[in-house]
């Protein structure tokens, strides 16, 4: 009997457990993709109600001095008082946030299962992601895109720990087995 049968074994062992966990691990982890996103989706409709809402207040403050909101801005524009012409560019700025956030909702929500985390990542918004992800709360997705994320999720930590890990490991412990063996002489050369 071998003397290292009892360790192989136990490395066996470790390593079907390690694939266990490597699958499980990945399958939740990514699985919770569609809850962040979902998550994120919520803050930001709160962005874009707020904006809209700031957007509305400066639209009837134009409405009731007789003027539309663009008018409104380039009569801010045009004011020689400093504090006044930088309050042209608060409208601006209202304006453009309103108009990103929309279109940021808008793609997001439309986008297929395939294209979502490519759509997410492209409009992501930093502040609203980094408000997300401090008050995350992992959920079990029971949707079919959570079931997809898990599988794509599953496959991508395995196949790492299977070809970024375990396979070169074992190709470098094969080759110095292969150094560390006797070289046996061709027979029939004597």
């Amino acid at each position: 009997m071998n003397p290292f049968t009892p360790v192989r074994s136990l490395f066996a062992a470790v390593e079907g457990l390690l694939d266990r966990f490597i699958c499980v691990a990945g399958a939740v982890i990514f699985s919770q993709a569609p809850e962040y996103m979902q998550q994120y989706l919520q803050r930001l409709g709160g962005h874009l109600d707020e904006a809209r809402r700031q957007l509305d207040q400066l639209r009837d403050a134009a409405a009731r001095s007789g003027l539309t909101l663009e008018q409104l801005t380039a009569h801010t524009d045009a004011a020689r008082d400093p504090a006044v012409a930088r309050l042209g560019d608060v409208l601006k700025e209202t304006a453009t946030r309103v108009d990103s956030l929309a279109a940021a909702e808008a793609a997001i929500r439309g986008a297929s299962i395939l294209e979502r985390p490519f759509v997410f990542l492209h409009r992501l918004d930093p502040g609203i992601a980094s408000a997300t992800w401090s008050v995350f709360k992992p959920a079990v997705p029971t949707t079919l895109e959570g079931l997809a994320y898990a599988l794509v999720g599953l496959v991508a930590l395995l196949g790492t720990y299977h070809f970024g890990v375990r396979h070169p490991v074992r190709r470098a412990w094969a080759a110095r087995a292969a150094r560390r063996r006797p070289s046996v002489p061709p027979q029939g050369l004597i």
